[in-house]
């Protein structure tokens, strides 16, 4: 079995490194903590920084921005590029509380995000979410309680109507 401790760093691409900077940095106050200057040949220099997403996991991001022959123009968001509806791939930090998830989602909207929710996952969560300058959806989730044997059986426990939620009566 392979037993890990977790997420180490999820990596992603961005067509603009500053904005990316500026959001994880100046808005989530994730810190920068290691930031590569990768010379490609005489082609330009690739940026690869890391930001700290707490509990020792990373979240980072490439740009090719300043190199030449590197796409400009791509899917930073990565689901309409897939031709999946956004949101498909999403990220979700953890946040220790529902109270703790209120403060987030005050403190995202005083810094002029736009956040969604909290969406209450039937009991066991309650999510916000939001954009980064990248089109990538963001989530913070809150979890309620410890998951039981139940949960872990696959079953309809709600159902969807356009955007509306409808939780469905398992008895």
């Amino acid at each position: 079995m392979l037993k890990t401790r977790g997420i180490n760093h999820i990596d992603l691409g961005t067509k603009d490194m500053e904005a990316t900077r500026a959001f994880y940095e100046d808005v989530l106050g994730f810190a920068l903590v290691r930031a590569d200057l990768v010379e490609i040949g005489d082609h330009g220099r690739m940026k690869h920084f890391f930001f700290d997403a707490g509990n020792g996991q990373l979240i980072g991001f490439m740009s090719g921005e300043d190199v030449s022959g590197y796409p400009k123009e791509f899917d930073s968001g990565i689901n309409r590029g897939l031709g999946l509806p956004h949101g498909v791939y999403h990220f979700a930090f953890d946040a220790e509380t529902e109270a703790d998830l209120e403060r987030m989602k005050h403190h995202l909207e005083s810094r002029g995000v736009k956040v969604r929710g909290p969406v209450d996952h039937e009991g066991w969560a309650k999510s916000i979410y939001f954009d980064d300058p990248n089109g990538l959806q963001l989530e913070v989730c809150a979890l309620l309680r410890p998951f039981v044997a139940d949960d872990a059986i696959p079953r309809v426990r709600f159902r969807r109507e356009g955007a509306r939620k409808i939780a469905v009566d398992e008895r």
